[in-house]
């Protein structure tokens, strides 16, 4: 089972892309903000991230470099 995790900080997106998702047999995380997504990666270690880039705490960019440079 693949583990996607969505990170949006708009609750509609989460719900629309999770509705999107929901055909496919995976596992779906979900975070709200930068931090957030940074602690869900190093815990949880998804297949796949659905980044939105204008977060609150720590932007997408910020996420991006983060994980680029682990």
């Amino acid at each position: 089972t693949w583990k996607i995790l969505i990170a949006d900080d708009n609750a509609q997106n989460l719900e629309l892309i999770e509705d999107y998702l929901a055909g496919i047999n995976c596992e779906i995380l979900k975070s709200v903000d930068g931090e957030e997504t940074l602690a869900q990666v190093a815990k949880e270690h998804p297949d796949l991230i659905l980044l939105d880039v204008m977060m609150p705490k720590v932007s997408g960019f910020e996420v991006c470099r983060q994980l680029k440079a682990n």
